[in-house]
């Protein structure tokens, strides 16, 4: 059963009362698109699909990701954007805050290359790794993309003088493409497991296939729990052609609304800290599919209450082209009192009998109740708790949504022709040939 819960209450004096009636025929159109394959970039829809197909090669994936876990205190995951975005939102939401201090972990640290070109950041990772057992999963559809070629290339060398190029060659796998790219050449040619980008899967849509399965794995997350949660979103998604039973349809509605009256920004928020490269993650997804052509909402991220000590002001009473999105979590797996203070200077003994999840979703009640007084619509996603099943329910139910936006708008919601842009320039001032 579907854990998820999506509710607009916040939004309802935006929107009209008749909103679902009178543009049930445009989200129908676009959900049908969208489930029978005949919108733009149809040739990317394989991620519709993988919440049912990765069944067949999760066993593969949890035989190679228990490989580098046994050897490794560390696994390295090089990629950027989609190809490691997704796996990093995951890990991060599952694992302990302080993981990294933990002296006795039973899985390895994920730490990550390949997403910016810091060359201190670099040096720094090299130093660590000196010290560490560690191994690679390299993510790239071609091989060359600047920052994972560049970490790749620094590391893999770093690899084989540590272990020897034959020991190296069983510390490094590569996630590429099936046939083509300097990558696979590569990993064909020093004998790397593998395992396959399909063409259809586009980077920020590619989560729930081995390039997030994999890392996720490793981590010592149970990804079979990961796909069962998107399964059951897509079994929802698909099985509710009607926009009031159907959570992403009426949330992509409601977005594509309040952008054509103005609201064009969203800022996605959440008041638990491990949800932070969940929105990185999604910020990635929504502006990548739906910034084009002149179009499309610009995607933010809060983590509050901590946000609200700086942009707090700002949502409050700055420039009404926002609405808010909040991803409420509503349990916690612990439970920590707060000690009665016999003294009571700071004046909270009268909190002494809450939790302190309670007081966080008082403070996450006050906060929308404040912003939506101020002018700012508020939408709310609400789960339980943080969780494998619910990561796969959420991780498919914004992909659904992204598409469906993308088709509200009358764009491609799957290419990404405006990145290309800044890497003509970069390699022109650098004097590639």
């Amino acid at each position: 059963m579907i854990q998820t819960r999506f509710n607009y209450d916040g939004a309802a004096q935006f929107l009209p009362n008749d909103l679902f009636s009178t543009r049930n025929d445009q989200i129908q159109n676009a959900w049908r698109q969208l489930t029978e394959q005949t919108g733009k970039g149809n040739d990317f829809l394989g991620w519709l699909s993988l919440p049912d197909t990765m069944a067949a090669e999760t066993p593969k994936i949890q035989d190679v990701a228990k490989r580098l876990a046994g050897c490794s205190e560390v696994v390295l995951v090089i990629g950027i954007g989609g190809s490691y975005l997704g796996a990093r939102a995951v890990i991060e939401a599952l694992q302990p805050h302080f993981k990294m201090l933990e002296k006795t972990g039973k899985s390895p640290i994920i730490l990550y290359a390949g997403n910016n070109m810091s060359e201190d950041y670099l040096f720094d990772l090299k130093n660590i790794l000196d010290e560490k057992e560690y191994s690679i999963i390299v993510i790239s559809k071609s091989g060359t993309t600047t920052e994972p070629a560049i970490a790749f290339r620094i590391f893999k060398e770093h690899c084989e003088k540590k272990y020897g190029k034959a020991e190296a060659c069983k510390r490094i796998v590569a996630i590429t493409d099936k046939a083509r790219g300097a990558l696979k050449q590569l990993a064909t040619q020093e004998g790397y497991d593998t395992f396959v980008i399909e063409d259809n899967v586009g980077g920020r849509y590619s989560v729930l296939s081995p390039v997030g399965l994999l890392p996720i794995a490793a981590a010592g997350y149970d990804i079979t729990r990961i796909l069962e949660g998107a399964r059951q979103m897509k079994e929802l998604l698909y099985g509710h052609p009607k926009p009031k039973e159907n959570l992403a349809m009426q949330y992509a509605l409601i977005r594509n609304y309040l952008y054509n009256s103005g609201k064009k920004m969203e800022l996605m928020v959440a008041y638990e800290p491990r949800l932070y490269y969940f929105i990185e993650w999604y910020k990635q997804l929504f502006g990548e599919s739906e910034g084009k052509e002149n179009k499309g909402i610009f995607p933010a991220g809060c983590i509050f209450s901590t946000d609200l000590h700086s942009l707090g002001q700002y949502v409050q009473e700055g420039e009404r082209m926002l609405f808010e999105t909040v991803i409420s979590v509503e349990g916690s797996h612990h439970t920590l009192p707060i000690p009665f203070d016999e003294q009571n200077i700071d004046k909270l003994n009268y909190l002494q009998s809450k939790k302190i999840q309670q007081i966080n979703l008082t403070a996450e009640t006050g906060t929308r109740m404040a912003h939506i007084d101020g002018g700012v619509p508020n939408l709310r996603i609400t789960v339980p708790t943080i969780s494998e099943e619910i990561l796969g329910e959420l991780i498919y139910f914004f992909e659904f949504s992204c598409a469906l936006g993308g088709y509200l708008l009358d764009i491609n919601p799957f290419d990404q022709p405006g990145v290309e842009a800044y890497k003509k320039n970069m390699f022109r001032l650098l004097g590639k040939e």
